[in-house]
């Protein structure tokens, strides 16, 4: 299969990017994980307009300096992370294989309409997998978003639930 990827200059992207077997690795392993988010940073500059951490996987709104270089900045977060893990991760010399998911998923948000949606559909993923709401998990945007008034503290949207969890994004 010949895939395609869409590069649209100063476009934001939602990327959503799985562990390998959906390994529950990533939160007791934050602080390695924001580190990669730092180092890839560092040498792709992007500007992270909102995220969620689960367990097994994470979801991220990314806004890079140059549009071409969102699949090094995803493939550099997930090769850092992978370098940083203590060697019991990894079951063969193959560390990457174990640790994520070949592929990752993303979006070239179209819109403000798209892109409230995909805001949305971050800030409730705790609900979603972990039946947490979002201002008591500490692994998101969301309490930046209140903050900035974009959210109220006790916001679920639950009018849009049933719509929310059904979007296929990971």
């Amino acid at each position: 299969m010949n895939y395609k990827r869409l590069f649209i200059p100063n476009a934001i992207v939602f990327i959503t990017a799985v562990t390998y077997r959906r390994k529950p690795i990533l939160i007791p392993h934050i602080g390695l994980l924001r580190q990669a988010f730092d180092v890839a940073n560092a040498k792709y500059p992007f500007e992270r307009i909102a995220f969620i951490i689960n367990p097994d996987h994470f979801h991220v709104l990314i806004k890079p300096a140059d549009i071409n270089t969102y699949p090094k900045i995803i493939g550099f977060i997930k090769r850092t992370f992978t370098k940083l893990l203590p060697l019991e991760h990894s079951l063969n010399t193959n560390r990457e294989a174990n640790i994520w998911q070949r592929r990752y998923w993303e979006h070239i948000i179209k819109n403000e309409i798209d892109l409230q949606k995909h805001l949305d559909y971050i800030h409730y993923n705790s609900v979603k997998h972990a039946g947490i709401a979002p201002r008591d998990w500490p692994y998101s945007s969301f309490r930046t978003f209140v903050e900035k008034g974009w959210y109220e503290l006790e916001w679920y949207n639950l009018d849009d639930k049933n719509q929310i969890v059904t979007w296929d994004m990971e």
